[in-house]
C-alpha cells in the first residue's frame, strides 16, 4: 500500500481513478487499486470509453448479443457503458457503505452532443440514472449555460450529479447556485437530502496549456515567468469560492436539513507539459474536503514520488490572487481563455463520442 497516497488520503483528499474499462473490471484491477492505492471512486468520460472499446476483446460477447438482438446504435452504446458503470459501482459499494455514501462513487456522462440542450440533458440524466440503478452512481452534466438548469432539475429529483467541464470562477459560482437551488427544491418535495450527493469537477491542466501558449506568444520575460502557475492559482481560488459558499446562511439551512456539501473535484490532473513535475496538480492542490481524480499514470507517479506536505490550498489564497493579477497585467484575457476551454472541452468530448459510436457500429457489423 502506498504510504504517499495514504498520506494524501489522510489529508482529507479522496482519490478517484479517472478511467474505466471492461478489462480493468474483469481482471480485478479496480479492486487492486482500491486495496493498494487508496482509490475510493471512479470517473469516466466519452474519451475513456472510446479508448476502452478500441482495445482487446472484453466487449465482444456483449456486442455480439446486441447485434443479434438488432439493438440500435445509440441504445447499444448506452447498454455497453452503463454495464461497466454498474459493475464498477458494485465493486465500489463496500467503500460507499463504509464512508456513509461520501465516496465509493462512479460517474457516467450524458451524451456530450446534448451540452447545449437543457431538456435533452435532463431526459438523458434521468435515463442513465434509471439504467444504472445504483445509489453510488453520479450523472455527469457539463457546466454549460444550458447545463445549469439541468443540474438544478436533476438534483431536485434526487439524482446525484458530477458537474463537469468547469473552468472559470464565475461559472463555478453559478454551478454552486444551481446545485443549491436543486437541493432547495428537493427539500420542498420532502426528499431525503442526505442521499443526494454532488461534486463539482474543476478542470486544472488545460488551463495551463492554454495560458502557457498565450504567455509564449506574448514572449516577455515577465510573461514567461508566469508559465505553469495559472492552473493551480485558478483552482485554489475556486476552493476559496467554495469556502464562501459553505459559510453562507443558504447552505447552513440546507446542511441543517441533512444535505451534504458539493465537494470540489480536481479534474484533468495529468500534466500536459513534460517539463513540469508529473505530480504538480496533486501536490499543489492538497486540502481537506476535496476529490482528486487521476489518470492511472498520474496515480502511479503520485504513489511513487508525490510530495504531500500538508495543506497547499488554504494558506495560498493571496499568492493565487497575485498570480491572477500578474497574468492580467501580462495581457492574458481570462474570460476569453475559459470560454475557449469550455468550447474545446465540449467539442473534444463530442468527437470522442462520435468515435465511440463509430467503433461500436463497426463491431456490431462484424458481429
Amino acid at each position: 500500500m502506498s504510504e504517499i497516497l495514504k498520506n494524501l488520503s489522510d489529508q482529507g483528499v479522496s482519490i478517484w481513478l479517472d478511467d474505466i474499462s471492461r478489462e480493468r473490471l474483469r481482471t480485478g484491477n479496480l479492486e487492486g487499486l482500491i486495496r493498494d492505492k487508496h482509490v475510493v471512486g471512479v470517473t469516466s468520460n466519452p474519451t475513456i470509453f472510446a479508448s476502452a472499446l478500441s482495445k482487446g476483446d472484453a466487449y465482444d460477447v456483449q456486442i455480439h448479443d446486441l447485434a443479434v438482438r438488432g439493438v440500435d446504435l445509440e441504445e447499444a452504446v448506452r447498454a455497453i457503458t452503463t454495464y461497466d458503470i454498474r459493475w464498477a459501482a458494485d465493486v465500489l459499494r463496500p467503500v460507499y457503505d463504509a464512508t456513509g455514501g461520501l465516496d465509493g462513487r462512479v460517474s457516467i456522462e450524458v451524451d456530450p452532443r446534448l451540452a447545449k440542450d437543457t431538456d435533452k440533458t435532463i431526459a438523458e440524466a434521468r435515463a442513465l440514472w434509471w439504467l444504472v440503478d445504483r445509489p453510488n452512481t453520479m450523472i455527469k452534466i457539463p457546466a454549460t449555460v444550458e447545463g445549469l438548469p439541468a443540474i438544478t432539475k436533476a438534483i431536485s429529483e434526487g439524482i446525484s450529479v458530477n458537474v463537469t467541464l468547469i473552468f472559470s470562477l464565475a461559472r463555478y459560482r453559478a454551478v454552486m447556485d444551481a446545485w443549491l437551488a436543486g437541493l432547495e427544491q428537493a427539500k420542498e418535495k420532502g426528499l431525503d437530502l442526505s442521499g443526494i450527493d454532488s461534486v463539482a469537477s474543476f478542470f486544472v491542466s488545460r488551463v495551463d496549456t492554454e495560458i502557457d501558449k498565450r504567455l509564449d506568444e506574448i514572449g516577455t520575460p515577465e510573461a514567461k515567468a508566469l508559465k505553469g502557475k495559472a492552473a493551480v492559482a485558478n483552482a485554489r481560488l475556486a476552493f476559496a469560492a467554495y469556502e464562501d459558499m459553505v459559510d453562507s446562511p443558504r447552505w447552513q439551512a440546507l446542511k441543517e436539513a441533512g444535505a451534504r456539501p458539493q465537494r470540489p473535484l480536481w479534474a484533468s490532473t495529468g500534466t500536459k507539459d513534460p517539463s513540469y513535475p508529473d505530480t504538480l496538480y496533486v501536490d499543489q492542490l492538497v486540502t481537506s474536503g476535496t476529490v482528486n481524480t487521476m489518470p492511472e499514470k498520474t496515480l502511479d507517479a503520485a504513489a511513487d514520488h508525490g510530495r504531500i506536505e500538508g495543506d497547499t490550498v488554504r494558506p495560498s489564497y493571496e499568492d493565487a490572487w497575485n498570480t491572477m493579477a500578474a497574468l492580467k497585467d501580462a495581457g492574458i484575457d481570462y474570460d476569453d481563455v475559459v470560454a475557449v476551454l469550455e468550447r474545446e472541452g465540449v467539442e473534444k468530448f463530442e468527437a470522442s463520442w462520435k468515435e465511440l459510436l463509430a467503433t461500436v457500429e463497426s463491431e456490431l457489423r462484424k458481429a
